[in-house]
């Protein structure tokens, strides 16, 4: 049987991208929440909750992006210039985030400079993150294989939304992990914003679910119509799921729950955009197959996934295992 490596790689890029998403998202979910320490201890110990552990998320964005480029280098031509703007912000503000990690702990003065840029940098890149997803799924104008539209179509009511959603939901993975992380009076604080966080995160996730499939004919037919409408309910029920096991995990006190409850809600919202792009990885005018490269590419490069990407689970297994438990105040960086 001949193996399908556009979809086998597309399927890769999917799992590195949704890795990225929950990996990368309660650590900026941290930094959203930053300014939210009362005290120069509680901000120590909620940066340093994430310090060994941040720029090995970020792998998984050089992963997707990496693969998108070389096994698709259709749908990179032309996703890359409609969304230039957004992830231009996006990994600008990664940098400045990423430079307040280091700077904030060897300042005096200058150290609540570097706090707002841990806050802004994380604020803004999730914010791009949503603005993105939700110009991509609201579609890309194509003509002649190639990007049609203008410099700001990404910026539109829905992607605004989307934004506002990532932003909220990453502040829910991170109060969820600071939860998990912490001990105290700060884990009984993120503990609530957790719960406010969901509240707000699961309203936007309901007007996003409820306006996608009114953005494009192909998503409400795959939605609302026999027999799509059994895999599409999968997602659903997830949500379902992970709303039951957040409110009670929080409502119980647990410290692993809640975390784990809001990592399948992502999966869950990421499995139901998944479920209206396929088969494809322009909506909705490239397929997967349209946009791959030729096989003996596919088979080279999957090659070195193959590779490449036991050893990256395996070092970032090692990580969380090394750095498991609560964070000390007299632990991290300094």
């Amino acid at each position: 049987m001949e193996l399908d490596y556009a979809f086998i790689w597309a399927a890769i890029i999917a799992f590195s991208v949704l890795v990225y998403v929950v990996l990368d998202g309660f650590d900026l979910g941290v930094g959203i929440l930053f300014p939210l320490g009362e005290s120069e201890l509680d901000r120590d110990i909620m940066m340093n909750s994430v310090a060994p552990v941040w720029d090995g998320n970020e792998t998984w964005l050089v992963l997707g992006g990496g693969g998108l480029m070389a096994v698709f280098p259709l749908a990179y031509a032309t996703i890359l210039p409609a969304l230039y703007m957004p992830l231009t912000i996006m990994l600008l503000a990664l940098v400045f985030r990423g430079v307040a990690f280091e700077y904030r702990w060897r300042t005096t003065r200058g150290k609540r400079f570097w706090d707002h840029a841990f806050f802004g940098g994380s604020s803004v890149a999730a914010i791009m993150q949503g603005i993105a997803l939700g110009a991509l799924v609201q579609g890309i104008e194509i003509e002649n294989r190639a990007y049609a539209g203008g410099w700001f179509d990404w910026l539109t009511p829905f992607s605004i939304l989307c934004g506002a959603a990532v932003w909220f939901g990453y502040g829910l993975l991170g109060a969820t992990w600071l939860n998990m992380k912490t001990e105290g009076a700060l884990q009984a604080k993120m503990r609530d914003y957790a719960y406010k966080c969901a509240i707000v995160t699961l309203a936007l996730i309901a007007v996003v679910s409820f306006w996608t499939p009114f953005l494009n004919e192909d998503y409400f037919h795959k939605w609302f119509s026999f027999p799509g409408s059994l895999y599409t309910s999968i997602a659903p029920a997830l949500v379902v799921i992970a709303i039951w096991r957040l409110f009670t995990g929080i409502k119980q006190k647990h410290d692993i729950w809640p975390f784990a409850a809001s990592i399948l809600l992502f999966v869950a919202c990421f499995g139901g955009i998944g479920i209206s792009f396929y088969p494809n990885i322009v909506p909705t005018s490239i397929t997967i197959w349209e946009a791959a490269a030729p096989d003996n590419s596919l088979k080279f490069t999957l090659v070195g996934a193959l590779i490449l990407m036991p050893m990256i689970l395996a070092y970032t297994g090692y990580a969380y295992w090394v750095f498991r438990g609560k964070v000390k105040p007299d632990a991290g960086y300094h």
